[in-house]
């Protein structure tokens, strides 16, 4: 339910109004503060609120009910593009964000050496597989703790952010501490109680679509964060399965234009994991740039043909850097620029 305000209510008079509903009807209250309007979004069981009895009080204009069950992502809350800060790196704005890094973190030599070479692209952000959920239990699970230390370790060295995935609530301190961008991956899109407990941070989530989940439960788990408190909540549409095995998954270009609608939260691509194919990836950035993305994710390995994880699908840092060339103009065309 949204409820819209006279022109130029104090907002003392807002503050009193929202006290009051919360009070009464045991709900949470989101006002958005404009030059002339305000409203006030409310986010819980709304349904057994009066609607005659809000629209009694003299400050309200009208009174809207919101028809979808996400509330805090919903662009009705939030007119306004989330952008979220990260080391002065800004996720959500003019700035076409690249996140790249191999699938997983294997050795000291291998993530500084990719490191180095991405940093001297001008790449922003270092992602790279700590904890890694493996279809078969015999795939390499990645070097977990140790692997935070040498993703951080590079990333430090060449002022790159990191970007790594969490699978299990008890590594929540370690993440919290040594994690600048925490990502949900897409087999724990559904795993609430992981959700709730991001919730109670105050970091940024990258949360990956699920190959079998609809956009709108993918919002519903972006709530279950946001309703926790953390607002600073990444969508990333990694590929769906379809009827169609050509590719290891199909990414859902759709998606992003729905969810840059809908949503005021940044939204990224993950074209790696979507085709599987490296020669694919920079036609899917292409398309992501063109269709409103805010960012993408790009797997890059050294030697990808004896990578422990995805090397099919994973650039050589020339490839890397050819692709960043060649996006450039397009970004640049639609008022990005790239990061």
């Amino acid at each position: 339910m949204i409820i819209v305000l006279k022109k130029n209510t104090p907002k003392e008079d807002v503050k009193k109004l929202c006290s009051q509903l919360e009070r009464k009807y045991q709900i949470s209250t989101n006002p958005i503060y404009g030059e002339v309007l305000t409203i006030i979004g409310l986010v819980g069981d709304t349904s057994s609120i009066p609607k005659s009895e809000i629209a009694l009080n003299q400050i309200v204009d009208k009174i809207m009910k919101v028809q979808e069950p996400f509330k805090r992502a919903n662009r009705m809350f939030h007119p306004e593009d989330t952008v979220i800060d990260v080391g002065g790196k800004l996720i959500g704005s003019d700035q076409f964000i690249i996140v790249a890094g191999p699938c997983a973190v294997e050795s000291e030599e291998q993530i500084e050496t990719i490191a180095k070479e991405l940093n001297e692209c001008g790449t922003g952000f270092l992602r790279g597989g700590a904890f890694k959920p493996r279809t078969s239990p015999y795939s390499f699970q990645g070097l977990k703790a140790k692997g935070i230390e040498l993703l951080k370790s590079a990333g430090d060295r060449y002022s790159m952010p990191i970007v790594t995935e969490i699978v299990h609530p008890y590594d929540l301190e370690l993440f919290a501490e040594k994690v600048d961008i925490i990502q949900v991956g897409a087999r724990n899109m559904q795993n609430y109680e992981l959700l709730k407990e991001l919730g109670s941070l105050r970091k940024p989530v990258l949360l990956k679509r699920g190959f079998s989940n609809s956009i709108e439960e993918l919002l519903m788990s972006a709530e279950y964060i946001m309703s926790g408190g953390n607002q600073e909540v990444i969508l990333c549409e990694r590929g769906i399965r379809t009827f169609d095995k050509t590719f290891r998954n199909n990414l859902d270009i759709s998606a992003v234009p729905y969810l840059k609608k809908v949503t005021h939260l940044p939204v990224f691509i993950d074209p790696s994991h979507a085709a599987g194919i490296r020669w694919m990836v920079e036609p899917l950035v292409r398309a992501a740039i063109a269709c409103g993305a805010d960012g993408a994710l790009v797997e890059v390995h050294n030697n990808p043909e004896i990578a422990l994880s995805d090397g099919e699908q994973s650039l050589l840092p020339s490839e890397f850097k050819q692709m960043l060339e060649n996006i450039a103009p397009l970004a640049n065309a639609v008022g990005r620029r790239i990061l």
